[in-house]
C-alpha cells in the first residue's frame, strides 16, 4: 500500500507564492507518474500537472506559466511551486501516484487564496 502525505497548503494573498509537498512511502517512486489534482468546493476534481518518471511535465492551461511540477526521487518526494497565485486557485489538492496501473491518493491540503 503506498501512502502520499501533502503538505504546505495554506492562506495566501492574491499575487503570493506557495510551494505544496506530497512525500511517498513506496520503494519504487522513481517509477511512478505523480499528479497534482485539485478540487474548489462544489467542483469536481481537476488535474493540474502530471510528471512522468523520466521528468516530463505536462499542465492543465489554467496554471501554465504559474505552477511548476517537479521531483525527487531521493526523498520520494514530489512538489508542485504555485506562483502569482489567483482566487480561483483555492481549492483542495491533491497528490497521486501510479504505479503499475494503480492510483494512490493522498488526503489534501487545502490552499486558499484570498485578501
Amino acid at each position: 500500500q503506498v501512502q502520499l502525505v501533502e503538505s504546505g497548503g495554506g492562506l495566501v494573498q492574491p499575487g503570493g507564492s506557495l510551494r505544496l509537498s506530497c512525500a511517498a512511502s513506496e520503494s519504487q517512486f522513481r517509477f511512478s507518474l505523480m499528479a497534482w489534482y485539485r478540487q474548489a468546493p462544489g467542483k469536481q476534481r481537476d488535474l493540474v500537472a502530471t510528471i512522468s518518471s523520466s521528468g516530463s511535465t505536462n499542465y492543465a492551461d489554467s496554471v501554465k506559466g504559474r505552477f511548476t511540477i517537479s521531483r525527487d526521487n531521493a526523498k520520494h518526494t514530489v512538489y508542485l511551486q504555485m506562483n502569482t497565485l489567483k482566487p480561483e486557485d483555492t481549492a483542495v489538492y491533491y497528490c497521486k501516484s501510479r504505479l503499475l496501473a494503480t492510483d494512490y491518493w493522498g488526503q489534501g491540503t487545502q490552499v486558499t487564496v484570498s485578501t
